[in-house]
């Protein structure tokens, strides 16, 4: 009855609906004022009315009569439509329970191994879609032999660290004598094609050097989370640093730390080295690991040698001897990477010697050594006091056009080379790296913003005439 009548009032902008007894006196109040002035869009359930906060009646009568409470109505249910939408985002990005999948699902995502491979790595890798998710499936061997109970407790603790800096990873599975490790696919390149584009020399995406500064600082946290904070009994090793085990994203270019967890998942020679082992260097410059008569945690293969991977030019000294990844030899690697980024220069290249009529190596690292400290022959001597500033223009990327803070580069030059020093025990570790470049991604943000051109006025760089 008293539903009817309302309805009926709604047609009748001149009529006044009477107060329900139901409704309190305070409610009821407000409920007149609002039909009075607006009664086709002010809501008459109770649930609508004023709040029952005495001191507030007004201005929400107010707000009502001037029809601003469909507006308040509106903009929180975006805002809660927003929320929603951003927690499920986060629930997203949240480290997840490891998955250990059936071996099934891995041939039946892959297309029983028939799928075209992913491109972007060597190491046999498919793109798919697998419980719903767009992942990267990478196949890898065993290096030794590894308890179910040790595996799954290193796989739970592996997907469970989260950093933004780091790609996840989701679960395995495993068949003989591979493990199948599947990550959450990224979009975006891998830092050696942003850095030397295959296609176009002259053209890079990492066209200012605030886009470098956050790639060197994102892995450099990054790294950190993976030796100091991943909540390990023991201390983890990336051991796979290199320019193209990271991906780089846009719009804003983070960068990606790729294959974390695999060195520990896949039983490879990982801490302190192992008596018994003897390393050898093949004639085509394979690093090779002999194994002993009985190792205790090494699997033999088919022949009696154990490659061990590594990649030129990121191999630190020790590394190259023992075959044993440990934290200062990924301290290395990201010194590498670092003064990789900041040249656009290969790690390592040859250059023929028309002398001796052989090729010569240059390293990067000796490269940035002449740089920052002037010793070597590079083609034009110190130029007086103003020496490192002019080795450091010509060395730095041409491709930033010269713009660049030279104090600030020089910093981080300095800092890489600690992280290439010969003597493991002279490295910094990665959370102190990690804050000195912190710190110089400060610096660099504030010469950015005192070099930008103020907008809104036009700016010619013509001569007058």
């Amino acid at each position: 009855m008293c539903r009817s009548r309302m309805a009926t009032n709604a047609a009748e902008p001149t009529s006044i609906s009477p107060p329900t007894p139901r409704r309190s006196s305070r409610n009821s109040r407000a409920t007149t004022r609002t039909s009075t002035s607006q009664p086709s869009a002010v809501p008459q359930s109770p649930r609508s009315a004023v709040p029952s906060d005495p001191s507030t009646s007004n201005i929400t009568s107010a707000n009502y009569s001037s029809g601003s409470s469909y507006r308040l109505d509106t903009s929180t249910a975006t805002a809660s439509l927003s929320s929603r939408t951003s927690l499920t985002s986060l629930r997203g990005s949240l480290p997840e329970k490891p998955h250990i999948y059936d071996f099934s699902e891995i041939r039946s995502a892959t297309n029983n191994f028939l799928a075209k491979r992913y491109s972007a790595s060597p190491t046999p890798s498919w793109r798919c879609t697998l419980r719903d998710k767009d992942v990267i499936i990478f196949q890898r061997k065993f290096r030794r032999k590894m308890e179910t109970s040790e595996l799954k407790d290193k796989l739970s603790i592996i997907c469970r660290s989260h950093h933004m800096s780091i790609i996840k990873l989701l679960g395995a599975s495993i068949s003989g004598n591979h493990i199948y490790l599947v990550y959450d696919y990224m979009h975006g390149a891998n830092l050696v094609d942003c850095l030397r584009n295959p296609r176009n020399a002259n053209f890079t995406v990492l066209s200012t050097w605030m886009s470098r500064m956050q790639i060197a600082t994102d892995l450099a946290h990054g790294l950190d989370y993976i030796h100091n904070n991943t909540g390990m009994s023991i201390n983890l090793v990336h051991k796979h640093v290199k320019s193209s085990g990271v991906i780089v994203t846009e719009p804003s270019f983070n960068a990606k730390i790729c294959h974390f967890g695999t060195a520990e998942l896949c039983g490879e020679a990982v801490g302190e080295q192992k008596e018994g082992n003897v390393v050898k260097i093949g004639g085509s410059g394979e690093i090779t690991e002999e194994v002993s008569e009985s190792p205790a945690d090494l699997r033999r293969l088919d022949s009696r040698v154990l490659q061990f991977e590594g990649v030129r030019g990121y191999m630190s000294p020790e590394f190259q001897l023992t075959g044993v990844a440990t934290q200062q030899s990924d301290v290395y690697a990201f010194g590498v990477v670092i003064l990789e980024l900041l040249s656009g220069e290969e790690p390592l290249r040859y250059k023929f010697d028309r002398a001796s009529g052989n090729y010569r190596k240059i390293s990067i690292i000796d490269r940035a050594k002449v740089v920052v400290d002037g010793d070597g022959d590079d083609g034009g001597g110190d130029r007086g006091e103003d020496g490192v500033e002019w080795r450091l223009r010509r060395w730095v990327d041409g491709k930033l056009k010269d713009s660049f803070p030279v104090e600030v580069a020089e910093k981080i030059t300095r800092v890489a080379l600690e992280c290439v020093h010969v003597e493991p025990d002279q490295r910094p570790n990665m959370r102190r790296v990690a804050g000195k470049i912190s710190k110089l991604y400060l610096e660099s943000k504030i010469w950015s913003d005192r070099v930008k051109f103020p907008t809104g006025i036009s700016i010619s760089l013509g001569p007058r005439e």
